[in-house]
């Protein structure tokens, strides 16, 4: 057998370390690569990673966005839409505060589906849609939204199937969401089909 005069390359000996950087790598371009898609008009389906569709630029405001004045992306006809609750806190660790607000249609009767939105404004500009954290597609009602350390948490009611009356969610889940990198990151609690009584 010859042997090569060529020092010994390291790709020809792969180690689980290097599979492992090679899949960061490609996780980084991933993630990158998100972020140069264009905003939506409508909202989407929510995934446990929620993407902000644009870099921040100029510096934060002082005072967290008023969401009575924000555009949201929910398609509510002539009903309009309503903030049914709102929280303030810096989540992104830049020093100014964003808002995260619970919106929803604005029914005569019922409750219909929310979502919960990221809003920010940097100083000079008007306040914009940065993230949408529950889409109302997935027809969840919100309860019990704060903002605390720079962590968001709701509880979130559903319905296991189409049978059960929209009065009445059966199912709830405790959700929370931190800034990580460039993504809002969504972590759940116990999840369960005994919310009678919320």
């Amino acid at each position: 057998m010859q042997t090569s005069a060529l020092p010994d390359l390291a790709h020809t000996d792969a180690k689980p370390v290097h599979w492992l950087a090679t899949a960061t790598a490609m996780a980084a371009v991933v993630a990158a690569a998100g972020l140069l898609q264009p905003e939506a008009a409508t909202a989407t389906a929510s995934a446990s990673e929620h993407r902000v569709t644009e870099r921040h630029e100029g510096a934060p405001a002082a005072t967290a966005p008023d969401p009575a004045g924000v555009t949201f992306p929910l398609d509510c006809g002539a009903a309009g839409r309503t903030v049914a609750d709102s929280a303030q806190g810096d989540l992104d660790g830049d020093g100014g505060p964003e808002t995260v607000a619970v919106v929803r249609c604005a029914a005569g009767s019922g409750t219909p589906p929310s979502g919960i939105y990221v809003v920010t404004r940097r100083s000079g500009a008007a306040p914009r849609v940065v993230a949408t954290l529950v889409d109302p597609a997935q027809k969840l009602s919100v309860t019990g939204l704060t903002v605390r350390d720079g962590k968001i948490s709701a509880t979130l009611l559903g319905y296991s199937s189409a049978d059960v009356p929209r009065c009445c969610p059966d199912e709830l889940e405790n959700a929370a969401w931190q800034w990580k990198g460039n993504a809002f990151i969504r972590t759940a609690g116990p999840a369960g089909s005994t919310a009678q009584g919320v």
